[in-house]
């Protein structure tokens, strides 16, 4: 029924949960140059999100079906966080996180015969409490390579909920995908008879 233009193991597992049939069809954009263009251009973390979201949904072609494009931003203090490349560049998200808040604006665009049919922009905000550098490494450490695939350097579906005092937001869209508004949406496009 549904095409998942993502390889985030967390997107589809949520979908898996839900019993939402799909196919997975990663989309490969160069994602770091489209921020910097979106970045030196003005564009706000929301609109920035939905052009990612809508390209990735956009690269798949696929007659007759609907394809669901998502990203997620990071925002800190006005800066954009990209996933971390090294373990040691996830301490440093880390560091630059820790004792502040967060928004992950969390966009999701669907797409049907290559027309945007839909979207939702999402934007939780997160907590991170003061901790030291000891559990800074020890966090990483146990967590490892899992932390380069997301923009905070955290999994909260794991030990990162270790990480934080107080969050306001739904848990799928922590996560990346908002799943109360997709499932509306589904529903309502006749998609779903649950």
């Amino acid at each position: 029924m549904l095409i998942l233009a993502s390889q985030s193991p967390a997107r589809a597992a949520l979908l898996r949960a839900a019993a939402i049939p799909f196919d997975i069809r990663p989309a490969f954009i160069d994602e770091a140059q489209i921020k910097q263009e979106c970045w030196a251009s003005g564009r706000s973390a929301d609109d920035t999100a939905i052009r990612l979201a809508r390209l990735k949904a956009g690269r798949i072609a696929a007659p007759g079906r609907k394809v669901l494009g998502a990203d997620q931003l990071l925002v800190c203090e006005g800066a954009w966080f990209d996933k971390p490349p090294t373990l040691a560049a996830a301490r440093d998200h880390l560091s630059l996180l820790c004792g502040r808040p967060h928004e992950l604006v969390t966009a999701m665009v669907m797409m049907e015969d290559g027309a945007e049919i839909w979207r939702h922009v999402a934007t939780p905000r997160l907590w991170m409490r003061s901790f030291s550098k000891a559990f800074a490494d020890a966090y990483v450490e146990a967590e490892g390579e899992a932390l380069l695939t997301t923009v905070g350097a955290y999994r909260l579906e794991g030990r990162g909920i270790h990480l934080f005092d107080r969050i306001e937001g739904a848990h799928s869209a922590i996560l990346g995908l908002p799943m109360l508004p997709l499932l509306h949406f589904l529903r309502t496009s006749g998609e779903l008879q649950l």
